[in-house]
């Protein structure tokens, strides 16, 4: 497994990787960037347990995904199937599988501070922590893109599927924007990446 996993985390992070898989029937898949998730956790029909993670992420939000994904097989191994998917028993295993990774040796100490602070309650994602997503994307490889929370109220910005939208105020912890094409109102993650647009360039119309 750790053959897999190599080059995907920090290299101070693998001997303690290994201790999670050292008697689990659980297998870890590499699969090409999905914009909806970073990882997933599933059991299959076979019996097997296996996690898929995003080939695009970098060595410490690729650690935090993998984690997070083995806490949710620990939970199912523990309580079985019927607990909320991020409830306080996967709360409290996440956190506790994740402590030994919270040092120097692995995650930057410009970060460290940042996810002591998300591990006291960890939500369903990290991309909900938005200084924590700040902190972690620094470490991104460039790809012209940047944060909802980022973008100035009123400018104009395009999905992956090419769908221009304006965005408009927060309501509540997400921000409504309008879709170009429909005038229609959609709510966006804070942590939803987007391009945005040059507008000298585009009109309304």
């Amino acid at each position: 497994m750790l053959d897999v996993l190599q080059g995907y985390i920090p290299d101070a992070a693998l001997e303690q990787v290994a201790k999670l898989f050292s008697q689990d029937n659980l297998v870890v898949k590499i699969k090409q960037e999905r914009k909806t998730r970073h990882g997933d956790y599933r059991r299959l029909p076979n019996g097997k347990h296996q996690i898929t993670i995003n080939s695009n992420l970098n060595p410490y939000r690729f650690l935090i995904t993998l984690i997070h994904e083995i806490a949710h097989f620990e939970a199912y191994k523990s309580y079985g199937k019927l607990i909320k998917p991020h409830g306080p028993e996967w709360k409290s295993i996440f956190q506790h599988l994740m402590l030994p990774f919270l040092r120097p040796e692995i995650f930057p100490s410009t970060v460290l501070p940042f996810l002591a602070a998300h591990f006291k309650n960890p939500k369903a994602s990290s991309d909900s922590d938005t200084v924590l997503a700040l902190k972690l994307k620094q470490f991104d490889l460039p790809n012209g893109k940047t944060f909802i929370f980022e973008v100035p109220e009123g400018a104009v910005f395009t999905l992956y599927n090419g769908k221009m939208f304006r965005k408009g105020p927060k309501r509540r912890k997400r921000f409504e924007c309008t879709d170009m094409a429909t005038g229609r109102l959609y709510v966006f993650n804070p942590n939803a990446e987007v391009e945005l647009l040059n507008e000298s360039n585009k009109s309304d119309e």
